[in-house]
């Protein structure tokens, strides 16, 4: 290169002494004119062959010109020219001696030919619908900075010799230099979308349309903040999201390829398998290990799969972050030699500039590659979250009874919510397992290049700090596992109580359970306290670490040698490098634990998602032929799961098209069993099962999804007005739904929260009709409505003149009455069919089902229907509901039970008292959504919080972190004046005195760190304890309207997720935020003391600051509120879907329930992408922010180099180096204490919440033994359930005398429950007055009223606790007492059989007593409280005739001195009562003794005559 150089008369390529060893550095002219113009060429001609590749591989579509594109092309050919012109003008001005001008001939034709390569590459790039160009706009950066050096050449030279001598020469150059400036800025831009493409979103995500500079800047998110800052975001200013992120986009692929990795797994595992056949013989052990590498094996594959999918775009990411080390370990050498510049008096002054420049351009490119590569990562862990969900979907729909029974909801919604996140937490860290290593290896490497072998004592302190923080961890961890037990207690009780809510309200329990609740919450509190205290310790050392390492290190290497001298050099590079050493030495365990968590993560969701399917041929499907027969099985024999017994043997059916099949049995027989045989829900072992054409199937339990009641019955189909019409008609519904607020517009709450369970049954059947499909599938649907309705049903759907008359119907029943009209009858027993035939044919036979016929029919045929539902119903298979963490039905009627079919509808709807005026539209809706807050948390919030801590502690802390930062202050300081000390013959003197001084300055900081975390987690603590009292409290005090319109899970959500974020993350986020508010200030002080002009610059950067930081925190906060809000649809839905899979599945739903999970997640992820998002936004603007700190105090130093010492240059500019990190944590923290201080907000909403009246009155003059005689008197008494709705309870006047037995019998909705609702005050009066013994209930307290009356309601509720517990919360009564109860009771032989008699300890929900024992403990409650007014809500469905009969007898008995009010279903019941009331729409209809109401022939006889009693 020098000879061809020198050809054109030119100096050698490089001269150090021009460059380098100067006052005034240049390029040589032989580098100016040949490296410096080659560098973007031969970059452009390298690359451009990879580049069209690419381009040809991704076609986006063709953009048409517009005039950006046009600009280019333009400039393109003006450069071009430029170099043709230069390259003629040497031609014909040097053509004598042209091989001496090689060099400036051949420099401008590569240039132009570059040029011209880059507009063909423009023009390639809009052919392909490329719109901003990588590639180019690196290309025209390199170009320009090739350009600086001949550019400030040729301002020098014509600064010295005047512009006159060469202008063409000039005007040519800078000109030509312009030009590429104006390329460069055009390269900033997008181009317009490619044509063809219509914008089919109505609110596209603009990265769509950033350009390149945009995109790495993230200057594309400002428009959403500064919208969020104007006005509270709302969930459609979000954007849709892009393509590549939408469910259907993702799974579609992903599926295809899981299906196809499922299927080499099982190859594998029937490889194993055939092995295995020798298995049986296995030892156990052996046999757990392959159970372990098959669960291994099948996460590797997921993981496998995952990768195929995100793993290309997840290595982009990886390369970023590689690049940011680079940098990263870049800084501290640029930092040596600065120190070495401020050292060295004779170097030039240049250099100082040089390298202050150089350290912020690293400090730039590291933090915007370090935030590309965490996009990157967020973006897979949201790509990875949406899969996995789209598979657990997928594969609920699809997985088989057994395998179901494995998991419950609970699990699989856990799969979606926690595994998930595991996994997304792995994309994020999985990096910093390979990576942390290396980079501790390097810091040690350059430390040791600094302080040789000393660099070992910072690896012993690391490798002690490490233990001790292994060991708290383990410590903590058992302690979160003992908080997290009485956690879980706590919720489970706080469950039970929100599901028993209107009991406890009965018995006036609430005070025992709030003392049994608080109990547990100090049992937490007190383990979160030790825990917190250890990890006081943890924080203490950790950010302590750096002077730790720096003590001992400092330390052995002075020790060592007197000649060994600190230095600024030494002491602030090495300082730089400890600071780096810190983030991997965090990052490596957390990862590690990451890893591992995810892998567990992994294992499971594999587990589930290879879990057995049904089987396809379970069921072959046929169209429809016109005779023959609809379902056929022959020979089948079915069971639950592929190992276990049949469930239904040697079965033979033949259902001939449009006949109705009755199929009847005991309980356990097979029933159910034989209706998902057809269905494909069972394994089919032999045999063969047909069915022609579609299906329509109601369940025995009736599934109703969370959205309105037309909307279930639709169920995805379009609305046929008339045919709509008759199936409301023929099902019932038309009077309910004339109840209902909005009519078929009233949402059904969740699980049906607001039906009865006849009601649900009713539009669980309106369902199937509303199909008209060719097979009926119908489990047992008559047996939770009343007679009357039954009757009507089976005449006007499913009988012979029904709807569905000319329809295959196959009916489960106990319904004897409809026998007779069955085409043909199965009887089933032990899972066989026993009998078959018409109902004459199989009388005829006198076989067992004659005989069972003739027992029933001759004593009460009618009363049958309803009376064998009940003992069905609590044998019945488990099905889904068993599983379910929270199933309660609350409607209005049921508050106190209501039969599970009479609900009286009207009443169903409370939501909250202020709600009265409401839009009429919002008539039907019953649940009250969790919504969003919005706007910034308000100021009286923090206060709140503050104020339950107390003002005394808070300065205590604010003064203990002024200290703390007071103490790292002194010592930073004390080590620059050590690095400043003179050598004196090569040592410094008192090293002694200045290391323990060093050390002593250390320590005090590390104490008061300690003291610092510890008073803000026990101020946390304080403020948790006092805000739970307060919302237990509110929430026990709340009316039961309260608990119909607020959704169990939004309560539950409060108790658990809010309560635990006021526990850890808000003292968490307040312990971050001051650490590193305090830390700034330090570093501002530090700056300001080495170079106090700093001030200008770091005051402007403080404004500019906050205003970034308030534009992001507006927005943030609400991202995430919406982001909250729009995860619970998701895990409904999930909830709903793997409850109702069989019905889905018969329906063949499938399509449709998929695309609304996709919807769903979809919308959860349009505010999850813009979250993440805001944070990288914030921390790449604020980072340069930080790095023109850096900038200043490297600059200023460089100024005032003769007036400042190195070792406080060292300080200053190494302090600043932290600012960028600082900067974001405290934006990061103050956003987490914003975000979770909505938590206390969250807690508090139900402060204003209606109350109900206080649960004793001061000073009352009540009687200890009120009421002795039991009178009760209403007077013109009203009722309604909501202010604005019309009077459940119409102007009632009665008077009950003592010891009078009462019935009140009406239809649905006449106001029987209401009564009791009344007495009991649940509902408070509208008008008129209710006296007990002359005394006015409404001027009592509740608990004086509750506790001195009792009810047996008609569902028994016991809670989880001892069998004593649940009937002596208060422990008020002997142990003889209680026995004697029990005698009473009839239960006194159970419970002294039971190991723990008393002490027995009952399931959640009782679930571990019959439902008969259930209600005998209730009778037993009433035993023991002896008042002298019991009401009896009769249970209908839900106990056999034997309980029943035991509870009546019971109550004739012992209660006999009683005022007794029974609300009646079964009239036989209160035949023999002295009065009875008939209620009619909330009016006393009829009152008198039975036997004269039947002789007054009038609704009350009516009555009798349908039940068969006259």
């Amino acid at each position: 290169m020098d000879a061809f150089c020198r050809l054109s008369g030119l100096d050698p390529l490089w001269d150090w002494n021009r460059t380098w060893y100067t006052a005034n550095p240049d390029l040589t002219q032989c580098f100016q004119n040949t490296v410096l113009v080659w560098v973007p060429c031969v970059y452009l001609w390298l690359l451009v062959p990879f580049y069209c590749v690419h381009l040809y591989c991704h076609d986006r579509g063709r953009i048409q010109m517009s005039c950006l594109c046009s600009a280019k092309m333009v400039l393109g050919f003006l450069l071009a020219s430029f170099g043709f012109v230069e390259f003629f003008y040497i031609l014909l001005e040097r053509s004598q001696d042209i091989q001496h001008h090689m060099v400036f001939l051949l420099s401008p034709i590569m240039r132009s030919m570059t040029v011209i390569l880059a507009l063909c590459i423009i023009q390639l790039e809009r052919i392909r619908g490329c719109r901003s160009s990588v590639f180019l706009f690196l290309f025209w950066v390199l170009s320009v900075v090739c350009s600086l050096v001949p550019l400030r050449a040729k301002i020098q030279l014509a600064i010295d010799e005047g512009i006159a001598s060469d202008i063409v020469r000039y005007l040519a150059f800078f000109s030509y230099f312009s030009i590429q400036l104006a390329q460069l800025f055009l390269c900033c831009f997008a181009d317009q979308p490619p044509q063809g493409k219509p914008v089919l979103e109505k609110n596209p995500c603009p990265v769509e349309d950033a350009s390149f500079l945009s995109k790495i800047l993230f200057w594309w998110f400002t428009g959403l903040v500064v919208k969020g800052y104007r006005t509270p975001l709302e969930a459609e200013d979000l954007w849709t999201l892009r393509k590549e992120d939408t469910s259907k986009n993702i799974i579609s692929e992903l599926q295809q390829d899981w299906t196809d990795e499922c299927a080499k797994l099982q190859k594998q595992q029937k490889a194993l398998a055939s092995g295995a056949a020798l298995g049986s013989r296995l030892p156990d052990q052996a046999q757990l290990l392959r159970k372990l590498q098959k669960e291994q094996s099948s996460g590797f594959f997921l993981l496998r799969t995952l990768a195929r999918k995100f793993g290309p775009y997840f290595l982009t990411g990886t390369l970023c972050i590689i690049f940011h080390d680079a940098f990263m370990f870049a800084i501290p050498q640029v930092l040596s030699l600065l120190l070495g510049f401020m050292r060295d008096e004779d170097a030039p002054l240049w250099k100082g500039y040089f390298y202050a420049t150089l350290m912020f351009l690293l400090s730039c490119l590291q933090s915007l590659f370090n935030h590309q590569y965490m996009y990157t990562c967020f973006t897979v862990g949201m790509r990875v979250k949406t899969a996995v969900m789209g598979l657990v979907y997928r594969k609920s729909l699809v997985i088989n009874s057994s395998a179901r029974r494995t998991c419950t909801v609970g699990e699989i919604v856990n799969l979606v919510s926690a595994d998930t996140q595991k996994l997304m937490d792995f994309v994020v860290y999985f990096n910093a397992v390979w990576l942390a290593p290396i980079e501790i290896a390097l810091c040690l490497f350059f430390l040791w290049q600094h302080l040789g072998p000393s660099a070992l004592a910072g690896i012993a302190t690391v490798i002690l700090i490490f233990p001790l923080n292994g060991f708290i961890a383990k410590k903590r961890s058992k302690l979160q596992e003992i908080q997290m037990k009485f956690m879980d207690g706590r919720i489970r009780l706080m469950n039970e109580i929100l599901n028993g809510i209107k009991i406890l309200k009965f018995y006036a329990w609430e005070k025992a359970f709030l003392e049994q609740v608080l109990g547990y919450r100090e049992k937490e509190l007190k383990a979160l306290k030790k825990s917190q205290i250890l990890y006081s310790i943890s924080i203490a050392s950790f950010n302590s670490s750096s002077f730790l390492i720096a003590f001992a290190m400092f330390g052995v290497y002075v020790m060592l040698d007197d000649r060994n001298v600190l230095d600024a050099q030494k002491v602030f590079v090495s300082m730089a490098l400890i600071n780096i050493l810190k983030t991997p030495l965090s990052q490596l365990p957390f990862a590690i634990s990451t890893t591992m968590q995810a892998l567990v993560s992994l294992r499971r969701l594999a587990k589930y998602l290879c879990s057995e399917e049904l089987k396809v041929d379970n069921v072959s499907k046929a169209p429809l032929s016109p005779d023959g027969e609809d379902v056929l099985i022959e020979s089948g024999t079915f069971s639950w799961t592929p190992e276990g017994p049949p469930c239904l043997k040697r079965i033979n059916v033949r259902v001939p098209r449009g006949s109705l099949v009755a199929v009847v049995g005991h309980v356990g027989s097979g029933k159910s069993s034989l209706l998902s045989a057809m269905l494909g829900e069972t394994e089919k072992r032999s045999g063969q099962v047909t069915v022609k054409g579609s299906v329509a199937y109601v369940p025995q339990q009736a599934w109703i999804q969370n959205a309105t009641v037309q909307d279930n019955i639709l169920f995805g189909r379009d609305k046929l007005k008339t045919w709509y019409q008759r199936v409301l008609e023929a099902c019932a519904l038309l009077p309910d739904l004339d109840i209902l607020p909005a009519g078929d517009a009233t949402e059904i709450g969740e699980k049906g929260l607001n039906l009865s369970g006849g009601q649900k049954q009713r539009v669980s059947l309106a369902r199937a009709v509303y199909r008209k499909a060719d097979v009926y599938l119908l489990d047992d649907p008559l047996s939770a409505v009343d007679a009357h309705v039954g009757q009507h049903i089976f005449d006007r759907v499913i009988g012979p003149k029904g709807v569905l008359r000319d329809k295959t119907r196959i009916l489960v029943t106990h319904g004897m009455s409809f026998l007779p009209q069955a085409d043909l009858i199965l009887v089933l027993a032990d899972g066989k069919i026993t009998e078959s035939g018409s109902y004459q044919e199989l009388l005829g036979r006198h076989g067992a089902f004659a005989d069972f016929i003739h027992t029933f029919a001759s004593t009460e045929r009618k009363e049958s229907v309803i009376q064998r539902a009940g003992s069905r119903r609590s044998n019945a298979r488990l099905s889904m509901v068993d599983f379910m963490p929270f199933s309660r039905d609350l409607s209005q009627e049921q508050l106190i039970g209501g039969d599970t079919t009479n609900t009286n509808l009207q009443n169903m709807e409370p939501v909250s008292e202020t709600d009265q005026d409401q839009i009429p539209e919002d008539l039907g809706r019953l649940t009250q959504v969790d919504k969003a807050r919005t706007g910034r948390v308000r100021l009286a919030l923090y206060k709140k919080y503050f104020k339950t801590i107390g003002l005394a502690i808070i300065i205590l802390i604010v003064f203990l972190y002024a200290f703390q930062q007071g103490a790292s202050l002194a010592y930073n300081y004390w080590l620059s004046m050590w690095a400043d000390d003179p050598v004196v013959n090569g040592t410094q003197i008192d090293t002694d005195l200045k290391l323990f001084v060093f050390g002593a300055l250390g320590f005090v900081q590390g104490i008061a760190i300690f003291g610092t975390t510890v008073a803000i987690s026990v101020c946390g603590i304080i403020a948790s304890r006092q805000l739970h009292m307060d919302l237990l409290v509110n929430v026990l005090r709340s009316p039961m309207s309260f608990f119909e319109s607020t959704p169990s899970g939004n309560l539950l959500n409060r108790f658990a997720k809010e309560i635990d974020a006021i526990d850890c993350m808000v003292p968490e986020g307040l312990k971050m935020m001051l650490s590193y508010v305090f830390k700034l200030l330090e570093v501002c002080i530090i700056v300001m003391m080495a170079t106090p002009f700093a001030a200008v610059i770091i005051l402007p950067l403080a404004f500019l600051y906050a205003f970034v930081q308030s534009f992001y925190v507006a927005t943030s906060c609400q991202l995430r509120r919406l982001e909250a809000v729009s995860r619970s649809p998701i895990y409904t839905h999930f909830n709903e879907t793997v409850q109702g899979a069989s019905v889905i599945r018969a329906f063949g739903e499938q399509p449709r329930f998929i695309l609304q999970a996709n919807e769903r997640v979809d919308f959860n992820q349009t505010s999850y992408f813009p979250r993440f998002v805001a944070t990288r936004w914030l921390a790449v603007n604020l980072e340069f922010v930080g790095n023109v700190v850096v900038l200043a105090a490297a600059i200023l130093s460089v100024m005032g180099r003769s007036t400042l010492s190195p070792g406080i240059v060292g300080l200053a500019v190494s302090h600043s180096l932290q600012v960028t990190g600082i900067l974001s944590w405290i934006v990061r923290s103050w956003t987490d204490v914003e975000n979770n201080i909505v938590s206390v907000e969250r807690v508090n909403e139900y402060v204003d919440t209606p109350k109900e009246a206080s649960w004793s009155t001061e000073g009352s003059s009540l009687p200890v033994a009120w009421p002795q005689s039991g009178t009760i008197e209403l007077q013109g008494y009203g009722l309604q359930y909501r202010k604005g709705l019309e009077l459940a309870l119409k102007d009632i006047t009665l008077h009950i005398n003592p010891k009078e037995k009462v019935g009140i019998v009406g239809r649905t909705g006449a106001g029987k429950s209401s009564l009791a609702l009344g007495i009991f005050r649940i509902l408070e009066a509208a008008k008129g007055k209710i006296f007990i013994d002359g005394v006015n209930i409404a001027d009592i307290g509740l608990h004086d009223l509750r506790s001195r009356i009792t009810i047996i309601p008609q569902d028994p509720v016991l809670f989880s606790g001892s069998l004593r517990m649940n009937l002596d919360p208060f422990d008020t009564y002997t142990d003889e007492e209680i026995w004697s109860s029990l005698e009473l009771a009839h239960l006194k032989t159970f419970v002294s059989d039971l190991p723990d008699k008393l002490n027995y300890e009952c399931s959640e929900g009782g679930e571990n007593l019959s439902l008969g024992q259930r209600q005998l403990v209730c009778l037993a409650r009433a035993l023991l409280r002896k008042t002298k007014i019991l009401v009896l809500d009769e249970a209908t469905a839900a106990v056999d005739l034997e309980t029943d009969t035991l509870i009546q007898s019971t109550i004739r008995t012992q209660f006999e001195h009683c005022t007794v009010l029974t609300i009646a279903h079964r009239l036989n019941t209160i035949m023999d009562y002295t009065r009875v009331i008939v209620m009619d729409r909330g009016h006393v209809s009829e009152m008198d003794s039975p036997a004269n109401l039947i002789s007054q022939r009038g609704q009350f006889y009516r009555m009798c005559l349908e039940a068969g009693l006259v």
